[in-house]
C-alpha cells in the first residue's frame, strides 16, 4: 500500500430534512443546536458513520457498535488483547494496531486497559470538525404514544406518552482534513484515502431509524481538494473558507438546498473535485 504523499482538505454538505441529525441525550434527545439556534452534529457522531460504511466496504474496525460487531470480543480491551497478543514494546504496538484496523490509522486511538499493563496513544491524520448548519434550524416536536406495555413491573399503562423532536430542515457542513505527516506514522495510505472518500460520499447508507428515516438524511455535496505537496498549498481554514454557502433570501426560512447559494472561491493551482452524495 502506497503511503499518502498529498495533503487532502475536504468539505461535506449535509441536507436533512425531518429527521434528528444528532441527539443530546441531556436534552430529551433533541436535536443539537447552539445558543443561536444553529444546528450541530458532533465529530463524534460522523466518525461513527465513518467508521460503520469503512466496515460496509468491508474493512477492519477497532471501535465497533454493538449491533454491528464483526468478532466476538465483547469490549476495546478484549480486541486489543485479542488481536495485539500481548504486545509490550508501545512502538510496536502501535504499528500492530495500525496495520490491523482503519479507524486506528485514520482518526488514531487510545489504547490505555490494565489488563494489557500498556498505554499507548496513536495519533490519527484524519481529523473532522463539529458539523454546523448553515442558518438556524427549525426544531418540531410531536407526542407519540407507546400502543404496548413493554415492562408490567414498571406500573406503566400502555398508553405511555413521549415526545419525538426533529428538524424540519437544515443544510450541515462538516469540514476535515488528511494531515501527511501523521499519516506516514499511521501507514494512511492513497486506498484508505479512497476509502475515506467513499465512506464521506455515501455517508448515510445504512443509517435508517426511527429518528432518521431513509432519504431524510442525504449528503447533497462532497468538495474534496488535494494539494499538490506534503504540506498544502494553502491553509486548511482558508480552502474550508472557499465553500461559501448563503441563504438567496435571508428573510425566508429555507426549506431545500435549492434556497442557498453555493460558491466556490478559486484558489490558483488547487481545484477540488466535486462529488454529488450518494
Amino acid at each position: 500500500m502506497n503511503t499518502l504523499q498529498n495533503k487532502i482538505d475536504f468539505v461535506v454538505l449535509i441536507a436533512v430534512n425531518m429527521a434528528n441529525a444528532n441527539g443530546d441525550p441531556l436534552n430529551g434527545n433533541r436535536p443539537r443546536t447552539d445558543y443561536n439556534g444553529f444546528g450541530e452534529m458532533s465529530d463524534v457522531c460522523i466518525k461513527r458513520k465513518i467508521r460503520n460504511r469503512m466496515q460496509d466496504l468491508g474493512q477492519e474496525i477497532f471501535v465497533q457498535s454493538a449491533d454491528r460487531k464483526t468478532d466476538d470480543y465483547n469490549s476495546l480491551s478484549e480486541r486489543a488483547k485479542g488481536l495485539l497478543k500481548g504486545e509490550k514494546d508501545p512502538e510496536k504496538y502501535a504499528n500492530k494496531a495500525c496495520k490491523t484496523w482503519l479507524d486506528v490509522r485514520s482518526f488514531g486511538q487510545v489504547f490505555a486497559f490494565k489488563a494489557d499493563s500498556v498505554s499507548v496513544g496513536v495519533r490519527g491524520p484524519v481529523s473532522i470538525h463539529q458539523a454546523v448548519s448553515v442558518s438556524p434550524v427549525e426544531i418540531q416536536s410531536i407526542q407519540i404514544t407507546k400502543s404496548v406495555n413493554g415492562d408490567p413491573s414498571e406500573g406503566r399503562s400502555s398508553d405511555t406518552m413521549g415526545q419525538k423532536h426533529f428538524v424540519r430542515f437544515g443544510l450541515y457542513e462538516v469540514k476535515g482534513s488528511v494531515n501527511i505527516q501523521l499519516a506516514e506514522k499511521t501507514g494512511f495510505s492513497e486506498e484508505d484515502a479512497a476509502i475515506l472518500k467513499e465512506c464521506l460520499r455515501t455517508l448515510f447508507v445504512n443509517d435508517a431509524s426511527s429518528a432518521r428515516p431513509d432519504g431524510s438524511m442525504e449528503v447533497y455535496r462532497l468538495y474534496w481538494f488535494r494539494h499538490n505537496c506534503k504540506n498544502g498549498q494553502y491553509s486548511s481554514a482558508k480552502v474550508h473558507r472557499s465553500i461559501s454557502v448563503k441563504q438567496k433570501e435571508p428573510d425566508r426560512i429555507p426549506s431545500s438546498v435549492d434556497d442557498y447559494e453555493i460558491v466556490v472561491e478559486e484558489l490558483p493551482g488547487l481545484t477540488p473535485e466535486i462529488i454529488e452524495g450518494e
